[in-house]
């Protein structure tokens, strides 16, 4: 039962990304943007090594991402006054109307996707997963040399 279990929490995360991707597309929005923002907005003033860690890529490839949106005037690097050598990132007002489109939009896909569950049964899917999640989350267990 594990194996498809697996897959499908698998499929229905892809199935679930798929298909915000292709309403926030239509907003003029990347997946990779769309995400580097959505952390920021729960993360202003992070810095990029720790962003890259949040969205578990390379941190080269984060700053090719804040390029891009710096460009576009998404986001905006500042000093950090503590360590010169460091940029804290920070979203420009440009940003947030985007944030609040994607915001309508996660909330449509989540109505087509929570679609015919009771809210009972929606709260109990929440804590299941929240338990699975810390299950991940937490340290994995040390394995003996024998094993």
């Amino acid at each position: 039962m594990s194996d498809s279990l697996a897959l499908l929490i698998s499929d229905s995360a892809r199935l679930l990304r798929r298909r915000f991707d292709a309403r926030a597309r239509s907003l003029g929005v990347s997946r990779a943007q769309w995400q580097v923002m959505f952390a920021l907005s729960r993360l202003e003033g992070i810095n990029q090594a720790g962003l890259a860690e949040e969205l578990d890529v390379e941190t080269i490839t984060v700053g090719r991402m804040v390029d891009r949106l710096a460009e576009a005037d998404l986001v905006e690097r500042r000093p950090d006054p503590q360590d010169r050598r460091v940029w804290r990132l920070h979203l420009r007002p440009r940003a947030h109307p985007i944030l609040d489109a994607l915001r309508v939009v996660g909330a449509d896909v989540m109505s087509v996707t929570l679609a015919g569950l009771s809210d009972a049964e929606q709260a109990q899917l929440a804590a299941l997963l929240l338990r699975v999640r810390g299950n991940l989350t937490q340290s994995p267990p040390q394995q003996s040399a024998a094993e």
